[in-house]
């Protein structure tokens, strides 16, 4: 892809074997998706393919014998910008600003968030899945434009 070009980025977590209509409806059009984890059910990847390429790493409900495939982590390069995929941000054994990532997308905690860290966009679109306790079900968006990644969330109505 040229790094000139807008890209669209999806983001969802956090599905535990739910891909609600309304979620794929809100990743109409991206040119990839992210599954930062805790997806549930290989369905919802091959769901998520129809829409758009998929990059999705495990989360710690992953443990069914389809999901030893995903990795724990995953490294994307697109539009220019490298961005680092894992499920729980504590595991994050890395400098990121260090190593070069624009953004560390990531889930497990269910709390969307967009906030910069140095030079670096730390990104969880929240739960995309089951609602737990009062928190939002969402997922997000990354535009990806002349090598800069800006995040937004988008709350479902669930």
């Amino acid at each position: 892809m040229k790094v000139t070009e807008d890209i669209t980025v999806g983001v969802i977590s956090d599905t535990h074997g739910l891909l609600r209509s309304e979620a794929l409806d809100k990743l109409g059009g991206v040119d990839a998706i992210v599954h930062a984890g805790d997806v549930g059910d290989p369905e919802i990847l091959t769901r998520l393919g129809q829409v758009a390429p998929v990059t999705a790493v495990r989360g710690n409900i992953d443990t069914a014998a389809w999901s030893r495939n995903l990795p724990e982590t995953e490294l994307m390069e697109i539009g220019g910008v490298s961005l680092y995929v894992l499920h729980n941000v504590q595991d994050l054994d890395l400098n990121p600003s260090a190593a070069g990532f624009a953004a560390v997308i990531f889930g497990h905690s269910h709390k969307p968030l967009i906030e910069m860290r140095k030079d670096v966009l730390f990104f969880n679109p929240g739960s995309a899945g089951p609602r737990r306790f009062s928190l939002p079900i969402s997922l997000g968006k990354l535009l990806v434009r002349n090598g800069e990644v800006k995040a937004e969330l988008i709350e479902l109505k669930g």
